[in-house]
């Protein structure tokens, strides 16, 4: 199994087998990347070609930003049968699974972190495919799990992490030889409500009573939500949101990772799986929360104001998604990355997983001893948080 870093296939392997590396996903068919990651033509939105392909064409990636696409292709004989989407990363930024600590002991014993792979959507805390083969079997994800190593070592990197893994990924990965990291989310599952009443109907009466309150004390001062997607995704809209997203991205990041051009090409390549909950007061858009919709889940992505209401930021992202998602037959939301006042409002705590390869001996034994206490410590955070859901417990 051979490497190349450029766009020419490099030739023969005696088993047929041959990694290449592809510099854009814009290079690559759309219709076959898009076979390979979702395989029943549902897959999950952050994969597809459309949305890899408006992070590259607007810059939000690319070597301004630290993110070089090397995105992983898998052939036999010619013929594609996976894929990874990877990049070549110069720092930790935008991966919400952190890393820094382990790059600065390694920099401090005179080792070079930076470049790493990072295996991820770039900026986007959610699990997904990973090792995209289609309806391949394991095998073909084995095949892709052993083509990360093949190409850290032959690049002589430092590392490769593959974050936000679903579950028929991480035996792959872990077979190959990557260490499992645990973290938490927040998600809501719709158990079968038909409304939010019906949600509502499952909690305590005490945490009930302070949800009903909560949303009628957010939408007071004449505040008025609505849900876009489709054709209604206007440019007002979209300048709105953008502004919106620079105005938290600048407070809480100092530098935020997408540009107006990504807002826009998503706005036109993707506009059915775009949600935007907007609020308005007084003709104007003061407040809003961007979300992608999947097959069966809805994925809370960004959110910012203009203007300061109580309780204004959960309703929008917390609340109006739940009831977005059982207005639509959605099973889940995902509410993004970290923050366990998420609890109080329905969602539960959930262990995501990412998977890390340390070519380095010694960093990696450091490493391995330090996940296995993480490990522990994760697990039993998040079942101490379930006890805390706001859902009934024999009244």
């Amino acid at each position: 199994m051979t490497v190349n870093t450029d766009e020419n296939r490099s030739g023969g392997a005696s088993s047929g087998l041959t990694l290449r590396v592809a510099d854009r996903v814009t290079a690559l068919d759309a219709d076959r990347w898009n076979a390979l990651a979702a395989p029943d033509g549902r897959g999950n939105p952050f994969l597809c070609h459309a949305f890899l392909d408006a992070l590259e064409r607007s810059g939000s990636v690319g070597e301004d930003t630290g993110w070089l696409p090397q995105h992983l292709l898998l052939e036999r004989d010619g013929a594609l049968i996976g894929a990874v989407p990877a990049y070549l990363k110069l720092h930790s930024q935008g991966e919400y699974v952190f890393d820094h600590g382990w790059a600065d002991a390694f920099e401090r014993a005179g080792g070079n972190y930076y470049p790493k792979l990072q295996i991820a959507v770039p900026f986007t805390p959610a699990t997904g495919p990973r090792l995209l083969a289609g309806n391949g079997d394991n095998a073909a994800r084995e095949l892709l799990a052993q083509s990360i190593i093949a190409y850290v070592g032959q690049t002589a990197l430092s590392s490769a992490h593959a974050t936000f893994v679903v579950d028929h990924d991480a035996a792959a990965l872990a077979e190959a030889g990557l260490l499992e990291r645990l973290d938490i989310q927040y998600h809501f599952f719709n158990r079968g409500y038909a409304s939010y009443e019906d949600f509502l109907a499952n909690l305590s009466s005490r945490k009930r009573k302070s949800l009903k309150r909560e949303r009628r004390d957010a939408l007071a001062e004449g505040i008025e939500v609505e849900w876009l997607s489709g054709s209604a995704l206007t440019e007002e809209a979209l300048d709105a949101m953008f502004a919106f997203y620079m105005d938290t991205g600048s407070r809480k990041w100092g530098r935020p990772y997408l540009n107006r051009h990504f807002f826009r090409l998503i706005a036109e390549t993707m506009a059915d799986e775009i949600l935007l909950v907007m609020a308005r007061r007084d003709g104007r858009y003061i407040a809003g929360a961007m979300n992608v919709i999947g097959p069966d889940r809805l994925y809370g992505r960004y959110w910012g104001c203009i203007e300061d209401h109580p309780f204004l930021h959960f309703e929008l992202c917390y609340n109006q998604a739940i009831d977005y998602a059982l207005a639509h037959g959605l099973a889940v939301v995902e509410a993004g990355a970290q923050g366990d006042h998420k609890i109080a409002r329905g969602y539960e705590p959930v262990l995501t997983r990412s998977y890390h390869y340390i070519a380095h001996r010694g960093l990696r034994r450091a490493v391995e001893e330090h996940l296995v206490r993480e490990r522990r410590a994760m697990i039993a955070e998040q079942v101490s948080l379930a006890t805390e859901t706001p859902f009934r417990k024999g009244e």
